[in-house]
């Protein structure tokens, strides 16, 4: 008998989602952002559920060789670019794409025939630049008035394509409210007049927010490329609000059951440190699944978990195996009942904001123990399969 707690993640969902971000960006060539083991969700799954996006984006080589090892021909992006500059030979023998951002990756490419003499039969395998220019992140990138000449600086780098593109990376876009984004996407159409003309290069500004919520940062004369992460796995990218309200369709589902229900006496305390007291006799449900997989221990009491299809609130503290929940108004629950985390009918977003944290965490914390089930009508689908999954 194995343990009950499992995640399913939805194939039919990732597809639909890539589907919206091409609605709500028709001019664009999309990068799917599917690194951290696509956000928790499995990423060598992930990318061939999302076969119809243009490229792939992942942290670093590792991530990248992972796709590469399973058959995933699509290009990739290494958004941190390279640390070493031993690293340029596996990305020109394995044709990824790299973000530069500081200047010590800047010499390294125009020191490449010097690193690499013996290495001819890559050489002709030209590496795709994306130039990755600070507006306000103030994390990665090059200064914009330092823009200009590191730009003519890789267009004198034989290793490099001849198409390069700028980039930037949005602060404050999951905020409607915050004007930083209008002025980060100023500043750098701003920097790309200093460059040259529009037929020279791409761009790609826009992160899940920037698609839905602002325009300017993906409509343009330039060759658009857009970045989405957290809305491919149904998540909202913006504070106070759900995946729902966009359109957007939960890939994970976290589930788990009842092990165990006591009738606990007025005044009991409820697990370690016996935070929570019974206020009356009442049922305690026991759940098989703790922060060991992933679940928080910062959830608070009251957050909600789904008891058939019915709310119940968390009551004590998290342990590593298990959770508590009030049963008093679920008089029917029985042990072996689904219980649902997050996910279906339960917004992952609203379980992040009981917990202080946000989605993103909560997706990439689910633990190796947790067991990964396909559903969707492109579960076990052939390659062929995910192709003929068109918007």
């Amino acid at each position: 008998m194995t343990r009950a707690a499992e995640a399913s993640i939805d194939l039919d969902a990732l597809a639909a989602n890539l589907c919206q971000v091409r609605r709500n960006a028709p001019g664009s060539r999309i990068v799917a952002v599917i690194k951290a083991n696509g956000y928790g969700h499995g990423m060598t799954r992930v990318a061939r559920a999302l076969h119809q996006a243009d490229a792939f984006a992942v942290a670093s080589i590792d991530e990248a060789l992972v796709l590469r090892g399973a058959g995933i021909d699509h290009p990739i992006l290494l958004l941190e670019g390279f640390f070493d500059h031993d690293e340029l030979a596996l990305i020109q023998q394995y044709r990824l794409s790299v973000v530069l951002h500081q200047e010590q990756q800047l010499q390294a490419l125009e020191n490449l025939q010097q690193q690499n003499p013996g290495r001819q039969q890559h050489a002709q395998e030209p590496i795709r630049v994306w130039l990755k220019i600070d507006t306000g992140m103030h994390r990665l990138g090059f200064r914009p008035e330092l823009a200009a000449s590191v730009y003519a600086r890789l267009k004198q780098c034989p290793h490099v394509a001849s198409t390069i593109t700028l980039m930037t990376h949005l602060a404050n876009a999951d905020d409607r409210q915050d004007d930083t984004t209008a002025r980060q996407a100023e500043l750098f159409y701003k920097t790309e007049a200093t460059i040259g003309s529009a037929n020279e290069f791409h761009h790609s500004i826009a992160n899940s927010a920037g698609i839905l919520a602002w325009p300017q940062t993906h409509f343009s004369e330039y060759q658009s490329w857009v970045r989405p992460g957290i809305m491919l796995y149904g998540v909202s990218p913006f504070i106070n609000s759900t995946a729902s309200e966009h359109d957007l369709q939960p890939v994970m589902t976290l589930r788990s059951c009842l092990i165990a229900i006591h009738q606990c006496r007025a005044g009991e305390t409820i697990g370690y440190g016996g935070s929570w007291q019974c206020p009356e006799d009442m049922p305690v449900g026991i759940v098989a699944i703790g922060y060991g997989d992933g679940y928080p221990r910062a959830a608070a009491t009251g957050t909600p978990v789904l008891i058939n299809g019915q709310r119940a609130p968390l009551i004590g503290r998290v342990s590593m195996d298990m959770i508590t929940v009030d049963l008093r108004q679920l008089p029917n629950a029985a042990i072996g009942d689904e219980v649902v985390l997050w996910g279906q009918g339960l917004p992952i977003e609203e379980v992040a904001r009981h917990t202080g944290t946000i989605a993103y965490e909560l997706l990439c914390g689910v633990t190796a123990r947790v067991r990964l089930l396909e559903t969707g009508s492109l579960s076990g689908g052939s390659e062929r399969d995910y192709q003929n999954k068109a918007c």
